[in-house]
């Protein structure tokens, strides 16, 4: 990883620490995207949907590099993906810097901070 990704990600790290009180891993960061991508108000949510915002988020971040397309909305607003072009076989190390170098974009883009 270089420095400028990890030093934008522990800043990050820092700002989301400073705004909820406590460190968030990568799961707890891909729940928050999933729920602004959902546009609902913070609720209860079950297993299973935590699971769904994780992927929503997941799909919203790697669209910007063109493996995800933004199919449809269901009826109850919920958003649904199509796989556009196959993800890399990477390892896990690499996949991890993908989506950090996403996660990053997304707050940069989206002004969140």
């Amino acid at each position: 990883m270089d420095l400028d990704l990890t030093t934008r990600w522990n800043l990050l790290e820092e700002r989301l620490r400073a705004h909820f009180g406590k460190q968030l891993n990568m799961e707890a960061i891909l729940f928050l995207i999933g729920v602004r991508e959902l546009g609902v108000p913070p609720r209860e949510f079950s297993k299973e949907e935590k699971l769904d915002l994780m992927h929503i988020a997941i799909c919203r971040l790697l669209s910007e590099s063109g493996y995800y397309r933004l199919s449809h909305q269901d009826q109850d607003g919920w958003p649904h993906w199509e796989l556009v072009k196959p993800l890399p076989h990477t390892d896990m190390f690499s996949q991890v810097h993908l989506l950090r170098e996403h996660i990053l974009a997304y707050f940069e883009a989206e002004e969140v901070f």
